[in-house]
């Protein structure tokens, strides 16, 4: 170390400084040029029971699958669990001020399924969810909407009015939309080839399989969301 430092001392007191400052502006210039490490995205994901992983245990619910999809590909993301059991539209706009935490880059937003096991009018459903989306714009925090599609049994006014809202107000708001949830178990087969094997024994929620299948057919859709919020955060 001696040797390595008698040169600058030789150079004396003026030398030595100025070489020191060039040095030092050298370092500086190559710090600036390196980027700062990138944060994780943060995904909250709002939902019901679907979110949640209701009858699984942690591992095998819809987040942990959706975050251990999206960091197999390569994305460093955090997916944070906001789903509740039983939650309709209007439980998630009363919750979705607090789940917008500022750490949070991105929003899955799931809901309306308990408000078709409800009857709730579409017109409702749909000015919650309005609410949610006006909620997550304002906060700069990007979205993947899902939708869910109503049975016929309601009849076909329900039905439609039901149906549109998601991709109606996906358009407005111009964010990422998914046609249905559940689409990943019921696309191509029949009902009762899509619950075999796929479902809890409700019949109503998937199994860590079902949940599987989920998120094979949504993860694209969030990962063009953490596409979004990177391209976000860095301009």
């Amino acid at each position: 170390m001696g040797a390595l430092l008698k040169p600058l001392c030789s150079l004396g007191y003026g030398a030595g400084a100025r070489l020191r400052k060039a040095s030092a502006a050298a370092f500086a210039a190559v710090a600036l040029s390196v980027p700062a490490w990138a944060e994780p995205v943060t995904i909250a994901a709002l939902g019901d029971s679907l979110t949640q992983g209701y009858g699984l245990p942690q591992e095998d619910g819809f987040v942990p699958q959706l975050e251990a999809w999206l960091r197999e590909r390569g994305h460093d993301v955090v997916v944070l669990n906001a789903g509740v059991s039983g939650d309709t539209t209007a439980g998630g706009l009363s919750r979705i001020d607090w789940t917008l935490t500022p750490e949070v880059d991105a929003l899955i937003v799931a809901l309306g399924g308990n408000d078709l096991l409800r009857a709730i009018p579409p017109e409702a459903s749909r000015a919650n969810l309005d609410g949610i989306l006006a909620k997550a714009e304002a906060a700069g925090v990007d979205v993947l909407l899902i939708g869910l599609e109503a049975p016929g049994n309601y009849g076909p006014d329900y039905k439609a009015a039901f149906d549109s809202m998601y991709p109606e107000l996906a358009e407005e708001y111009g964010t990422l939309y998914s046609r249905s949830f559940l689409a990943g178990l019921v696309d191509g087969v029949d009902r009762t080839e899509a619950l075999t094997g796929m479902m809890q024994s409700d019949g109503i929620h998937p199994n860590a399989a079902g949940v599987l299948k989920i998120v094979d057919t949504l993860g694209p859709y969030a990962e063009d969301l953490v596409e979004r919020a990177e391209a976000a955060e860095g301009s």
